[in-house]
């Protein structure tokens, strides 16, 4: 009943059962160790579109202990990038300026904000609109894939995208946010 697609991606039906099967169990095990349901639920979407991906190379028997394997290890690497994160704005804050005034602050703070929006709106408008989803309604990917009627690889990959044209696009003009 289980097939596999001949380009080593594991077949879309059988994703969607197993993630049917096993997305909420994977989300309770994440939220125990994350400690944060956005975050757990993104974790979630990133070990499915891995098994999507690497699926082939799984034996079915090992399925299950794959995936919590895999969110596991993504849920620790996740820790660690928001703890260097975390040391990094620690960090900044205490060698941040504070004689600076307030307006100065304002203005830079009204600049990157406009630099911003101006970067937004030069995306394509799918990325945009996955930019906008994620970030300003804050929905999870696969409920963006699913309102646009879309593959969850392609929500993921849009974004990523984006977040790379944005980043480049923030770079030139210089605004940091």
């Amino acid at each position: 009943m289980l097939t596999k697609t001949d380009e080593g991606q594991l077949d879309a039906a059988v994703v969607s059962q197993l993630y049917a099967h096993y997305a909420e169990p994977l989300r309770f095990f994440l939220l125990g160790l994350l400690r944060d349901p956005h975050l757990a639920g993104d974790v979630v979407q990133e070990t499915f579109v891995k098994l999507s991906q690497r699926g082939r190379e799984v034996r079915p028997r090992a399925r299950k202990a794959w995936l919590y394997r895999v969110a596991y290890h993504e849920a620790l690497a996740l820790r660690r990038r928001d703890g260097i994160g975390q040391r990094a704005l620690t960090e900044l804050a205490w060698t941040a300026d504070t004689d600076a005034e307030p307006a100065e602050s304002l203005v830079v703070r009204r600049q990157t904000v406009d630099a911003v929006r101006q970067a937004l709106d030069e995306l394509p408008p799918p990325q945009r609109r996955i930019v906008q989803m994620r970030i300003y309604e804050n929905k999870t990917f696969a409920a963006i894939a699913e309102q646009l009627d879309i593959p969850l690889g392609t929500a993921l990959g849009r974004m990523r995208l984006a977040t790379e044209k944005l980043r480049r696009r923030l770079a030139e003009i210089g605004a940091n946010p």
